[in-house]
């Protein structure tokens, strides 16, 4: 097959971030192409984003569900190779069941959907119909974070003890939901869910202590916190988690912490060393001993090699940032994607993506954090 990977989106038309985001992700190595989409639930707006992105106008369409039906009627070297759907939480689990339905390989946003139930029964989904599934969380696409991986599991830290992992914001600290769309949805427990600040970047910081440690986590005791008056949703807490193996975590997520942006970071303390990643500076890693000095480790330079390497682009020294990291998972699901279509097996490389096992691992955090902030019987399992 010589051809680009063809994309389909649903969601992302006028006023959405993650939408423009995930086009230039998927743009970035040339190797997957838009050719269709129902960008908003407003037929008007779904029209205006087709035209501002130069589409036909037969495959702009009116609704998701015209838009499944039609694509998958269209010849096998036209339609659609996969959907792209970047909605608001309540908006996940049906176009997607219908995309797996109707042969399609599906990427989406996180969290996967809006309940655990709909999780399970995505992740059936998946399984039954052996479509490819990618879950964009994101900041394990940066090169340092793959780096960080890998020294954890070859055992360079020993066996690890204590996780921090944190995630501070300070967008949400006042009612600003009545002009912001983006805050809208996300404090209205009808489209979003049960949780707020957990569910939206909460899941980022548990996805990352999974995804570096290779830990499972066990057990969970949160409190949940709603500081904006009138506020239905949290907007801060924080987690003590046990992990498999004994590890211990802290967890805190916050959308009222006044000044910062994107503050994601994580501390990983083994029994022989520890390491440190910061988002707002990705592309260094620092690992600690406690018998020489710390090292400075930096993106693609040529100490580093494996998933590192694989996922880094330009010389060191040239910043990579969230749209090179975002790129990196649809590069890789595209990687993945056109092996398959070649009746070919990917490569463990091209596999290095978020998927639904991570969409429901997600969603089982937001249900034990939620239960366990609603609780004075803190420990629960997840």
């Amino acid at each position: 097959m010589h051809r680009k990977i063809r994309m389909g989106m649903i969601g992302g038309g006028p006023g959405s971030f993650i939408g423009a985001v995930h086009r230039i992700a998927a743009n970035i190595d040339g190797q997957i192409e838009l050719v269709c989409g129902c960008f908003s639930s407003n037929p008007e707006k779904s029209r205006e984003t087709g035209e501002a992105l130069f589409l036909p106008p037969e495959r702009v369409y009116d609704s998701w569900q015209e838009m499944l039906e039609k694509e998958a009627a269209l010849p096998e070297g036209e339609r659609m190779d996969f959907v792209s759907i970047v909605t608001p939480n309540h908006v996940h689990y049906a176009p997607a069941m219908m995309a797996l339905d109707k042969g399609f390989h599906v990427a989406m946003d996180k969290p996967m959907t809006f309940s655990l139930d709909e999780a399970i029964h995505l992740a059936a989904k998946v399984k039954e119909t052996g479509k490819l599934f990618l879950l964009t969380h994101t900041y394990t696409g940066y090169p340092m974070v793959k780096e960080a991986r890998q020294r954890v599991l070859r055992g360079d830290l020993g066996r690890i003890r204590r996780i921090y992992v944190e995630y501070p914001q300070g967008w949400l600290y006042n009612d600003c939901a009545a002009t912001n769309k983006q805050a809208a949805w996300r404090v209205d427990p009808n489209r979003s869910g049960k949780a707020g600040c957990m569910g939206d970047i909460g899941t980022h910081a548990f996805n990352m202590a999974e995804y570096i440690t290779g830990l499972k986590a066990v057990e969970i005791c949160s409190e949940l916190n709603t500081f904006v008056p009138g506020r239905l949703l949290d907007d801060d807490g924080a987690a003590l988690i046990r992990y498999e193996g004994g590890a211990r975590g802290v967890l805190m997520a916050s959308q009222i912490a006044v000044g910062y942006e994107n503050s994601l970071k994580i501390r990983v303390f083994g029994e022989k060393g520890s390491l440190e990643w910061l988002q707002e500076e990705p592309n260094t890693l620092i690992v600690r001993w406690p018998d020489r000095p710390a090292e400075i480790v930096r993106t693609n330079n040529s100490y580093v090699s494996g998933l590192s390497a694989y996922n880094s682009r330009i010389p060191a020294g040239h910043p990579e940032g969230y749209l090179e990291a975002f790129a990196n998972l649809y590069r890789n699901f595209a990687t993945a994607l056109r092996a398959l279509l070649n009746g070919e097996h990917p490569t463990p490389e091209s596999l290095d993506f978020p998927s639904v096992e991570e969409g429901v691992r997600g969603m089982q955090f937001i249900e034990a954090v939620v239960s366990s902030g609603e609780t004075e019987a803190k420990w629960l399992k997840i």
